[in-house]
């Protein structure tokens, strides 16, 4: 999976449009780099970036936005009613995808300890990235605000963790927090009353903190205190959730607005299920539900995937379908449209302008294919006849999940139809990266070519794109193997009128195998390595006579079963 890292960088400037604008715009000049949002506040005087894209890229626009905001804001000037302490104020790095928050960390060491050593600009690490205890919380880091600075600078407890604070620089600059977190979701649940004190109740009963202890149980009842005279907390049923109740004049109805603050803990679906089974017992209904901001692809799939778990239907169908029955299933379109290519974060970092082979038509594809271009050839086309093979098998399984009578069964299908789908997957990306394997090889071949060292590199790069070349039809031969025991399984006990379409799965993917070891051999004939040839042709042949063998079988055992049929 593509590793996606988040940066929702925090300015100290939320009036100035100018300023906010030349703060964002850097993140423009970063190649692989997204800048998703841009929301500034007025009254806070703070302005809330958010860009997203491959790690380093991600680090390298964070820098570049660090170090303009520390040129165009004075913190010795600045005023406003969001507790800051620097010029950037905070910069949480949030995993998204392909990464954990383990993976996060490193990423925020360096780029603070960069800050520190090109800018001078002193700073602690939180949340994740703490070094120590105490600074694990960001109100511990910037206790004091900017206005306390100069006496923090000078208690050995509070040093900065990378920065200089030996002269006065970081006045005008202030100083910079920097952290790994997971993904916060901002998720508003509606309900079908106009009550602010329910909408509470229910956030009370949800949200980590809980409600105030009172003595007997009540509601009325005395408040419990600690030995230091703290209200004693009731813990609420879900970790990693804030929330409360309020009403919406704009909609006429009262929500509760939850912050999931680590959805990996407490995913949008559990905190949905556990409002409506709370709303329920006051008499309550939940009607919908509204997503502020935007949220990672597997939210929504997680979600949809339950939601299909509940509904004992399989999960082994296309994303879009997953996303369309989480929608629906939450709500999320009661208030407005919910349109998935602007509210998931992979779907807003697509490149809208990219042209590839597998968003094309069937008659697009067949045409380019027909084309005079030798690009797409047989190694793309290969490895689409095995994703055709991969959707058969799937459906198979699918059709098998939701056959009358078969319902106890449902479950394992699904589980099929899943593994088909990552199957199918995998091989549609490889119908675009052997296209891109052979263009590689051009390429190399115009390179210049006129000295020495020229010739030399050009040959090196001739070579490399050579093995490439061979590599990606090997890995679409084996991706396509999987195939066959899914089609087997399917042949054997999946639903017996569709038993010629498992069978046709496994002669699909026999073609991927074949046409992809065609690529390899010829590819194998212009690498001067004869190692890597020699291993490349063994792993093939294992693989084709294997094909061969399986495809035989599931052939030979569907006319089997037709013939018991007849």
């Amino acid at each position: 999976m593509q590793q996606i890292l988040e940066c929702v960088p925090n300015i100290s400037e939320g009036r100035d449009q100018s300023i906010i604008d030349a703060v964002a715009s850097v993140v423009h000049g970063v190649d692989g780099v997204k800048l998703l949002d841009v929301d500034a506040g007025a009254a806070t005087n703070r302005t809330v970036i958010t860009f997203a894209g491959e790690p380093s890229a991600v680090i390298e626009a964070a820098f570049l936005l660090v170090k303009k905001a520390s040129e165009l804001i004075d913190m010795s000037k600045q005023t406003g009613a969001h507790p800051r302490m620097g010029a950037t104020d905070v910069c949480p790095l949030v995993p998204v995808a392909g990464m954990t928050l383990e993976d996060v960390v490193p990423y925020a060491h360096a780029l603070g300890e960069r800050i520190g050593r090109e800018l001078g600009i002193p700073g602690y690490f939180y949340e994740s990235a703490a070094k120590e205890a105490k600074r694990k919380n960001l109100a511990n880091c910037r206790s004091g605000e900017y206005e306390g600075l100069a006496a923090k600078f000078q208690d050995s407890a509070w040093q900065p963790d990378f920065g200089d604070v030996s002269g006065d620089a970081w006045v005008k600059t202030g100083a910079t927090a920097v952290s790994a977190r997971n993904f916060l979701v901002a998720y508003n649940i509606n309900l079908n009353t106009t009550s602010t004190r329910w909408a509470n109740a229910i956030a009370f009963d949800i949200r980590e903190r809980g409600r105030v202890k009172r003595e007997g149980g009540s509601l009325t009842g005395k408040i419990v205190k600690d030995a230091q005279g703290n209200p004693v907390n009731v813990p609420g049923e879900l970790p990693c959730v804030k929330g409360i109740g309020w009403f919406i004049e704009e909609y006429g109805v009262a929500q509760i607005s939850y912050n999931l603050t680590d959805i990996s803990v407490t995913s949008m679906h559990v905190a949905f299920e556990a409002t409506c089974q709370s709303a329920e017992r006051r008499g309550l209904r939940v009607t919908g539900s509204e997503l502020i901001g935007l949220v990672p692809l597997q939210a929504m799939l997680d979600a949809g995937k339950h939601f299909l778990a509940k509904q004992k239907r399989s999960s082994g169908v296309s994303d879009a379908e997953i996303i369309k029955i989480a929608i629906k299933s939450m709500g999320l379109d009661e208030l407005g449209p919910f349109d998935p290519a602007k509210r998931i974060i992979e779907y807003q970092l697509a490149d809208a302008g990219e042209t590839n082979l597998v968003s094309m038509s069937l008659t697009d594809f067949a045409n380019e294919t027909a084309s005079e271009s030798p690009a797409p050839g047989g190694g793309s086309i290969a490895a689409y006849a095995g994703a055709m093979g991969a959707s058969l098998a799937t459906m198979v399984a699918n059709l098998s999940a939701h056959k009358r009578g078969w319902s106890d069964q449902w479950e394992v299908f699904s589980k099929d139809a899943e593994q088909g789908m990552a199957i199918q997957k995998q091989l549609l990306s490889q119908v675009d990266k052997d296209t891109a394997a052979f263009n590689r090889i051009m390429e190399s071949f115009g390179l210049p070519k006129g000295t020495d060292e020229e010739k030399a590199s050009r040959l090196n790069a001739i070579q490399s794109a050579t093995k490439h070349a061979i590599e990606v039809p090997l890995d679409v031969m084996q991706t396509a193997m999987q195939i066959f025991a899914l089609a087997s399984n399917m042949v054997e006990r999946g639903n017996p009128n569709s038993v010629t379409d498992a069978a046709v799965a496994a002669l699909c993917a026999r073609t991927a195998v074949e046409g992809a070891w065609l690529n390899v051999r010829v590819n194998c004939a212009d690498c001067k390595d004869a190692a890597f040839v020699a291993d490349m042709t063994s792993r093939g042949e294992v693989l084709l006579a294997s094909a061969h063998a399986q495809s035989d079988a599931i052939v030979a055992k569907c006319h089997e079963v037709i013939g018991n049929t007849q």
